[in-house]
């Protein structure tokens, strides 16, 4: 690769760790970190149920109401919406749903691709979500793609309603999983996939700090924090 940007991303499918693993990083790297996932739960909340059934011209202009900023580094990052924190607000998985849905829908998916682009263009960053290795930031200096049998996701997801106190059937989460993952997969624009240059990491053994210390070590071997620092391939 000729030219890469100093962006480390995280993809893969729900409930696969990304949002923990790509505060962690972050936190170790000394970046900011970029959850779009949050920026698709954020307008599907404020878009309402059946919002990808929108024509077009007015979902663009719904969409346009809202901006978003990053602020802060490594744990301290803070996504913004209209200078507010997005906030537990979007974590729900009814939300999660709905985002799913407008994920499907092309201009969502350009809108939100333009704000991330130029997001990660001003500053090195941690980036993670569905497509950041492959559509948003294709010239991401180190990528990685994250995966788990989804009823190893779910059982995680489970105890993470338990610790907040929600109750949920393990049953019902492994099929909205295997339905998110259907979703993901399966849609025309910007499919979930690997990138192909990605390091691909099955977490279904491994605990957090497993999965971090097998990304920080691909990423020494590579050229390290120098690398991103200096916005340029080092030689492997």
């Amino acid at each position: 690769m000729s030219h890469f940007l100093p962006v480390v991303t995280l993809d893969g499918p729900a409930g696969v760790g990304k949002t923990t693993l790509a505060r962690r990083m972050a936190e170790n790297l000394d970046l900011p970190y970029l959850d779009s996932g949050a920026m698709f739960r954020c307008l599907a909340l404020k878009l309402g149920r059946d919002a990808e059934n929108l024509p077009e011209g007015e979902l663009r202009a719904q969409c346009a109401q809202w901006t978003f900023n990053l602020a802060g580094r490594g744990r301290k990052s803070v996504l913004l919406c209209n200078g507010q924190a997005v906030g537990d607000e979007v974590r729900t998985e009814h939300v999660g749903m709905l985002a799913a849905r407008i994920a499907t829908v092309p201009a969502v998916r350009e809108i939100l691709r333009a704000v991330q682009r130029a997001i990660g263009e001003k500053s090195p960053l941690v980036a993670e979500g569905r497509d950041m290795g492959t559509v948003v930031f294709p010239e991401a200096r180190f990528k990685f793609f994250l995966d788990a049998l989804p009823e190893v996701r779910a059982a995680r997801r489970l105890r993470e309603l338990e610790e907040r106190g929600e109750n949920a059937e393990l049953a019902d989460l492994t099929e909205q999983i295997r339905k998110r993952d259907a979703l993901d997969r399966n849609r025309a624009v910007a499919p979930l996939r690997p990138a192909r240059d990605a390091c691909v990491v099955d977490t279904s053994r491994l605990d957090i700090q497993g999965v971090l210390g097998v990304m920080l070590h691909h990423i020494s071997l590579h050229g390290g924090r120098h690398a991103l620092a200096a916005g340029m391939p080092s030689a492997l």
